[in-house]
């Protein structure tokens, strides 16, 4: 996702970043270096070198700091963000798992009971149409056991 401007607010003590979507807000507490009433944000500009994907602001003292679009929306918690999360790190999983099974694909096609094309579309980390009940799915058939851990975010 692509940043396409980036402010800040001393007095509110955020930065709001806009993208293609949606206006996004993030505050100074989640940024390292933090930015204090003593030392702001002098200026805040897109990354060019990240493919403005990240941007980096400057606070009084000379300290600079940057924020990568990923940890924006992650604060902003957008559901399908953490759901395709989600769906890529189980797929990468799958994928390592497929690669080192001694099945081969014809077999995983038919204990899955699905066609060929649908099997490459769930090992697709790029498809995010697909299902997590594929992907567990499929990972079942690997004989792989998948255990969902919750806890508190760290800030």
């Amino acid at each position: 996702m692509k940043i396409r401007a980036v402010k800040h607010n001393n007095r509110k003590k955020t930065f709001e970043i806009r993208t293609s979507t949606k206006t996004l807000v993030l505050p100074f507490s989640r940024t390292s270096p933090r930015p204090t009433v003593a030392d702001p944000v002098r200026e805040s500009f897109l990354d060019e070198e990240v493919g403005r994907e990240a941007f980096t602001y400057v606070l009084d003292s000379g300290r600079t700091g940057t924020v990568h679009v990923e940890q924006v929306l992650e604060y902003n918690q957008d559901p399908s963000y953490l759901r395709n999360l989600l769906l890529y790190r189980l797929t990468i999983e799958a994928q390592k798992r497929a690669n080192a099974s001694p099945l081969s694909k014809r077999e995983l096609v038919r204990r899955l009971g699905t066609s060929a094309t649908q099997l490459y579309r769930i090992l697709d980390q790029t498809n995010y149409r697909k299902s997590v009940d594929q992907v567990l799915a499929l990972l079942q058939v690997l004989n792989c056991e998948v255990d969902l851990v919750v806890r508190t975010k760290s800030a």
